[in-house]
């Protein structure tokens, strides 16, 4: 009887090994070397993300009729100009690379940079945080809207919009790389990772993260900005985006191996998700009760000095 059962169990045991997707061998984390220099998809992901979320909020930017309110307007609103925007990718490239990396070790590592605290610098070895990462982008964000007098919300709306660009193609990495994978199942689209010390199938959580926090976040606020008139509203992107990332990322933490000791029944992805969900909601209203803004552009900026020149 005994001897019967362990076999049952090697049987299952066998049949969820099998029927795993095995991962592609094909499928390397490092694009290219050329000596000492590597080229990453991690790295490249981030740099990609970046350029492509500039590239199409500049174009946002150009498209003054998503920014004209179907109702009247209580005032005008800056609309930040291509130089700001340049400047505002500078300050949420290093928002994202030490915000990101102090999240790491705040929220997840402490005890390991702790004992070897030179790890703290080798950024190369991975670690970086996305709550932290987002803190460092909110800093960037007030810091531009300071110092070039742009309305807080304003930009911050374009980054909303923005930025499920970049967070689609690094959670692509992350499952290139073959880390943050999810938790053991027996689904027909499990995979096996090569990193996975136990080689058992697992959810591919990179990819559910991938398409949530990335396409499906950037369809959402497509649809509203364009459609909706969502810009008109400040506040209104920013909202949706930090309510949808955050219920998305607790969804998917049910699936995904949590990165480090729980917080009760919560993993540490949910627990600094949770208040995102509030404070996404709290904006949502807070924006849904302010009447709608017009569009202001500053006097250096190319589409007012060409209508200036064609009325003279």
């Amino acid at each position: 009887m005994i001897i019967h059962s362990i076999g049952q169990i090697a049987m299952q045991n066998m049949g969820q090994f099998v029927g795993a997707i095995p991962f592609p061998s094909w499928l390397k984390d490092e694009i290219f070397s050329i000596g000492p220099l590597s080229i990453k998809w991690y790295g490249l992901g981030y740099v990609v993300g970046l350029f492509l979320a500039f590239f199409y909020a500049r174009r946002t930017c150009e498209k003054t009729e998503i920014w004209v309110p179907k109702n009247t307007p209580s005032g005008p609103a800056l609309i930040p100009t291509g130089r700001m925007l340049e400047d505002y990718m500078f300050y949420c490239l290093l928002g994202i690379i030490v915000g990101g990396r102090i999240g790491s070790i705040l929220l997840y590592n402490t005890g390991d940079y702790i004992a070897d605290p030179i790890r703290i610098f080798k950024v190369w070895e991975g670690g970086m945080a996305f709550h932290g990462g987002f803190l460092g982008v909110c800093a960037a964000t007030i810091y531009l809207a300071r110092t070039r007098k742009i309305p807080l919300m304003r930009i911050a709306d374009l980054a909303a919009i923005s930025a499920p660009i970049g967070l689609g193609l690094v959670r692509l990495a992350n499952f290139i790389n073959q880390e943050l994978y999810g938790r053991v199942t027996d689904v027909a689209w499990a995979f096996r990772f090569d990193t996975d010390p136990t080689g058992r199938p697992r959810h591919p959580s990179q990819l559910y993260e991938s398409f949530l926090e990335g396409f499906v976040i950037f369809a959402v606020l497509w649809i509203a900005s364009r459609k909706f008139k969502a810009l008109t509203k400040p506040g209104l992107s920013t909202g949706l985006f930090v309510l949808m990332y955050g219920s998305f990322r607790i969804f998917v933490e049910n699936f995904r191996e949590p990165d480090a000791t729980m917080f009760g029944p919560l993993t540490r992805g949910m627990a600094y998700s949770l208040p995102m969900v509030i404070i996404g909601i709290l904006v949502i209203f807070w924006a849904l009760k302010r009447p709608p803004v017009s569009p202001q552009r500053p006097p250096e900026d190319p589409k007012i000095e060409t209508k200036k020149d064609a009325n003279a």
